[in-house]
């Protein structure tokens, strides 16, 4: 079974001088340091041990499922308007030139995670999603942040609901299956092509755009502000409490509903929905009390309302963190090396997998499997980035975009 992930790319951050959230090089190092722990986060999903082992390292590991590659999808968001213009979006040609290079990035991303995907690991590769989520957040970057929250909330409360819809329309009837055989990308790729992008896949677009958008909404304050931060912590934690209160109150609360979720369950697990990817992530049909669900990949409204909060909370922590402490920055440097290349991290690690068969290990080997990638990627980012500002996929998508220099 293939296990969650997502990388976020790391471009160079254009953020507005001034203490105490930017580096000497202009980069915002809480960002960087948020994507390196989803990283760790990711690794500890697809290398890690189960959650089942209990105790703090079976929190520890039940806490990174889902909620990393949520993560990297509001970081995206960041990606997204820091390559469009921040704090106020290019126009002109200028603009054009940015839209084209996002355009080349997502096209680039699609194809490398059907590169990745082809290695038949046992890591859901996000990589392809990353790209069709670009295209779809793209029109909306010259927006202000209010417009971006508004569509941010509207499409949490909305697309859950309609990709359950979808879901249950693909189970009753044969017209995914026709589509997927005229799709020229599912042909390509031997995969379930836009079907599986939209709608089966384990991050489907419909549910993850509220992510990015939020990330784009975040993106377009005046983050140098410890109030603004603050605020977005604040709202962060708030969220995450109302995500994960609901679900629970609502599964103990509404008639029937344990009892539904735990039929929906393909685990048969209903008692820990409310916040634990143990209930699993594709439930039997028709049982419209799964809705009431919060479990990282559950694509409910109530999951993407708490993975959003989660999101925001540790955005702002690594914001403040690295703005008031300078001690803070220097321990952390090996894990913000990390997320500042973070599309070769991620991409290489997959490649490793692959390479070292990581998935035929005893369990026992795990923890220190785990502890090796980590180690790894941390020591490759520290070197790397001491010598070079991009990593080695990072600088191929430079220069991948260079054409878009030429528009007019």
């Amino acid at each position: 079974m293939r296990r969650d992930a997502s990388p976020d790319l790391a471009p160079e951050t254009p953020a507005p001088a001034g203490p105490p959230y930017t580096s000497p090089t202009g980069r915002l190092v809480g960002l960087d340091l948020a994507r390196g722990l989803a990283i760790l986060g990711m690794y500890s999903a697809h290398v890690g041990p189960d959650p089942s082992v209990g105790g703090a390292l079976g929190w520890a590991m039940e806490a990174a499922r889902g909620r990393s590659a949520t993560l990297f999808a509001v970081l995206a968001g960041f990606t997204l308007v820091i390559l469009t213009g921040r704090p106020r979006p290019r126009t002109g040609r200028a603009g054009r030139q940015a839209v084209g290079k996002v355009l080349i990035r997502s096209f680039s991303l699609i194809a490398l995670g059907y590169v990745l995907t082809s290695l038949d690991t046992h890591v859901l590769v996000i990589l392809s999603y990353y790209g069709v989520l670009f295209l779809l957040a793209l029109p909306l970057y010259r927006l202000r942040a209010a417009a971006l929250v508004a569509i941010a909330a509207t499409s949490a409360l909305v697309m859950p609901h309609v990709l359950y819809l979808l879901r249950a329309a693909v189970d009753d009837g044969s017209w995914s299956d026709t589509l997927i055989a005229h799709d020229p990308l599912a042909r390509a790729t031997d995969s379930d092509g836009i079907v599986e992008l939209f709608v089966t896949g384990a991050y489907p677009v419909l549910t993850y755009l509220p992510y990015i958008v939020t990330g784009m909404a975040v993106a377009r304050l005046d983050l140098r502000r410890p109030g603004v931060v603050g605020r977005v912590g604040l709202l962060g934690g708030v969220l995450a409490v109302s995500g994960y209160g609901g679900s629970w109150l609502a599964l103990r609360l509404v008639p029937g509903a344990l009892e539904g979720v735990r039929e929906a369950s393909a685990t048969g697990t209903a008692a820990s929905a409310w916040w634990s990817d143990a209930v699993g992530a594709n439930p039997v049909p028709g049982m419209p009390a799964w809705l009431l669900v919060a479990a990282p990949h559950s694509q409910t409204t109530l999951s993407v309302v708490a993975n959003t909060g989660v999101a925001l909370a540790v955005v702002a922590a690594c914001l403040i963190g690295t703005g008031r402490s300078a001690r803070l920055r220097w321990v952390a440097t090996p894990v913000s090396a990390v997320g500042s290349i973070a599309l070769t991290v991620y991409a290489g690690h997959i490649v490793a997998i692959d390479a070292l068969g990581t998935g035929d290990l005893p369990d026992s080997a795990a923890l220190p499997v785990l502890l090796s990638f980590a180690a790894a990627a941390m020591l490759f980012a520290v070197v790397w980035t001491r010598c070079f500002r991009r990593g080695p996929l990072e600088y191929l998508l430079h220069v991948l975009t260079m054409p878009a220099r030429l528009i007019p």
